[in-house]
């Protein structure tokens, strides 16, 4: 009998130790390459706000014809996010992630092209069209790699690619646009295609080195495998929704959904408007460019650490309250004292909030989805949540028209973050299923 427990317990010991050299091995291949997809794209989701110091002027567009622009992108988004998931289930999520890069990258660069406010909208849809499905994908695919001690932090590095976007967005932006009047284009026209074009590489390069799933990668060895199988296989999830209908009778998923509406609509709304806010305090372009990064560096390191702490320590949704509250709060700040050094502080504050609390929220619905549940659930998570991206600028946009100041859009994103803390701290009894 002792033998057999020491038998058991080196046999358990080998499978710990597989398990985490999988882990290790899984998460140097594939985080990095997703986490750089999603820089790439995130750029040519956010540039606008860049674009927009110069190319308003040129196509005639109002701040709220741009808010309406930059915020349509997520009607096609959201609307395409559960059939583009479905697909990917389908398909394989190495064929359709790199489906996705390649024709959000074309249709990125083709931005460059557009002549009035109709083109615009017209371009921003189907960009929201084409790139439906890479998040909540890549989402679905790290399930099927990570087991849940390891997803918040692989979640968060790939979600640090929104602040560190921000990071390179500003300085590359505005240096593309001094190429302005090269060949007969425009500084912001040559943004779009330099920035553009790099997604539809990078949607080549998915296609010739992704893997599905630790089974078909050549790189692990039998027991790597067999043990990151297991591990993913045999976590406990509470009550698990593995179809798409299941999941359109759980609370919990719209609950999940309202929540990342709230802080969303804050996440956007700073970032695409930041570059503008900054401009009415007499900055050069560069220099916004240069200053708009400082936030979401700030915001980089935040999401890495906090990502750590929770996966560590658990507490998921009290530190996702805490993150929301920090948006709000920092929020206010830059509205009520509107000094160039202190309004800067209170969004790199907010931007800090945001960005933390994407990489904690993203490893909330795993824990009751599995199979076609969780990549129709997470896409369905993501499309009413994303709708805050078209709300956000719209909002902005509509009250900077209507008042004037961008204080009043800034007080209204506060709240709808506030109210996502508030959501997070009562989550609990929907996760522990009282519903």
């Amino acid at each position: 009998m002792l033998a057999n427990s020491t038998d058991e317990a080196a046999q358990a010991a080998s499978s710990a130790t597989a398990e985490d050299t999988a882990i290790r091995k899984a998460a140097w291949r594939l985080v990095p390459l997703m986490t750089l997809c999603f820089l790439v794209n995130y750029i040519d989701r956010t540039n606008i706000g860049f674009a927009a110091l110069t190319m308003n002027k040129d196509l005639g567009l109002t701040s709220e014809m741009f808010g309406w622009g930059a915020g349509i992108l997520f009607v096609g988004y959201c609307l395409f996010e559960v059939p583009s998931n479905a697909m990917l289930y389908r398909f394989g999520p190495r064929i359709w992630l790199a489906r996705i890069m390649i024709t959000w990258g074309l249709l990125s660069a083709a931005t460059a092209f557009v002549v009035g406010p109709k083109s615009f909208y017209a371009i921003r849809f189907l960009l929201g069209v084409a790139e439906a499905g890479f998040n909540p994908g890549v989402m679905f695919f790290f399930m099927t790699w990570f087991p849940k001690r390891f997803r918040s932090r692989a979640l968060a590095y790939f979600q640090m690619a929104i602040p560190l976007s921000a990071v390179i967005s500003g300085p590359l932006s505005v240096v593309i646009m001094q190429a302005d009047g090269a060949f007969g284009l425009a500084g912001w026209q040559w943004m779009f295609i330099i920035e553009g074009l790099p997604a539809a590489i990078l949607g080549v390069v998915l296609l010739m080195v992704l893997v599905e799933k630790p089974s078909n990668a050549k790189w692990l060895n039998p027991d790597e495998k067999q043990a990151l199988t297991d591990a993913i296989t045999n976590e406990p999830r509470g009550k698990v929704n593995h179809n798409f209908r299941a999941v359109l009778r759980d609370p919990r998923v719209f609950v999940l959904s309202i929540l990342q509406f709230g802080f969303t609509v804050g996440s956007y709304g700073i970032g695409i408007f930041l570059p503008q806010i900054l401009k009415e305090h007499q900055l050069s372009i560069l220099t916004i460019g240069l200053l708009s990064a400082v936030p979401y560096i700030c915001g980089c390191v935040a999401t890495v650490l906090w990502s750590g702490a929770v996966d560590r320590r658990g507490r998921r949704t009290v530190n996702l309250a805490i993150t929301c509250a920090l948006g709000a709060a920092g929020l206010l700040v830059s509205v009520w004292i509107p000094s160039l050094s202190v309004a800067m502080i209170g969004l790199t504050i907010a931007v800090i909030g945001v960005t933390s609390a994407r990489g904690i929220f993203w490893s909330i619905p795993p824990q009751f989805l599995a199979g076609s549940g969780a990549a129709s659930g997470l896409a369905l998570i993501s499309s009413i949540g994303a709708f805050g991206g078209f709300m956000g600028p719209v909002l902005m946009g509509w009250l900077k028209t209507a008042t004037g100041s961008f204080s009043t859009g800034l007080m209204c994103l506060a709240a709808l973050i506030a109210f996502s803390g508030v959501l997070a701290m009562l989550l609990p009894l929907w996760l522990r299923g009282k519903h």
